[in-house]
């Protein structure tokens, strides 16, 4: 008889809880139909959305959130386009309120996102952990994108971040996991002492090759974005990348054989009959 093996283990992100670990952002979509469309296919329950007003409507003064079925999905607000702590927090302010409104449960947290500069995005440290401080005194479960520093890292934690996010690459770059051996630190630092922590890689994934590496890392979830809305084919990449995130954590929970630099037979020696001599 066969056995039903689950596809993959809940994801937990303090008071959330998943069966899909894979996070999808809502922007760079050709139209907020072909969204729709690659939320479904990703199999993603928790999805990101930039409350910025600018970013709410398109070129047809349309609101995105008319398009996202609130009863399906969890969203995870973000303050995309922030370069100061204080901005960053304004915004997190906002998209609780806007979450409040609409009555979804994930009210009191964010994805916190605080950048340097606009032509790397990549994030400002100091100004990070000072949002990432204030967000938290003021009741929110802060989810921060970050570089893959490992001591930027804890220290994030140590602020109080719900979860920590490096970054595989720079954002939308499509470069995949960049130095994996940081993102081994980062999960040593982070989860020493505390296993359920959780981490999640944030930015930078092309295809669905770079998520299944970042599972097999060891990291809980992967947030994407522009990999699947910028891709020749956004629903196919939608399927591949969950499918990717599910092959990825299961080979992460299955344990991979060890590198050996020479060759190991795959058929047992012993009892083999002895080749024929003469």
């Amino acid at each position: 008889m066969a056995v039903a093996v689950p596809i993959v283990d809940p994801l937990r992100i303090g008071s959330h809880v998943f069966s899909s670990r894979l996070i999808v952002g809502t922007g760079k979509y050709a139209t907020f139909e072909l969204m729709q469309q690659c939320l479904e296919l990703s199999g993603a329950e928790c999805i990101t959305v930039a409350v910025r007003r600018e970013r709410l409507y398109d070129r047809q003064g349309r609101n995105i959130l008319d398009f996202i079925d609130t009863s399906r999905y969890t969203i995870l607000p973000n303050t995309a386009g922030c370069y100061t702590a204080e901005d960053a927090v304004r915004v997190a302010r906002l998209g609780r309120e806007i979450l409040r409104e609409l009555g979804n449960p994930g009210a009191n947290w964010v994805k916190l996102e605080v950048l340097g500069d606009p032509k790397t995005l990549l994030p400002d440290p100091i100004a990070t952990l000072e949002a990432t401080e204030r967000l938290v005194a003021d009741g929110f479960e802060v989810l921060v994108y970050t570089t893959d520093d490992p001591v930027v890292a804890r220290r994030l934690k140590q602020a109080g971040a719900t979860s920590v996010m490096p970054a595989g690459s720079p954002i939308g770059s499509g470069q995949g996991i960049l130095n994996p051996n940081n993102i081994r630190i980062c999960l040593e630092y982070l989860k020493d002492g505390d296993p359920d922590y959780p981490v999640i890689v944030d930015a930078g994934v092309g295809t669905a090759s770079d998520v299944t590496i970042a599972f097999e890392l060891g990291v809980d979830g992967v947030l994407l974005n522009t990999g699947i809305a910028l891709a020749q084919d956004p629903l196919k990449m939608a399927r591949a990348m969950r499918l990717a995130a599910e092959a990825g954590r299961l080979a992460y929970l299955a344990g991979r054989i060890p590198k050996k630099l020479y060759a190991s037979a795959s058929s047992p020696l012993e009892g083999t009959i002895a080749p024929a001599r003469g």
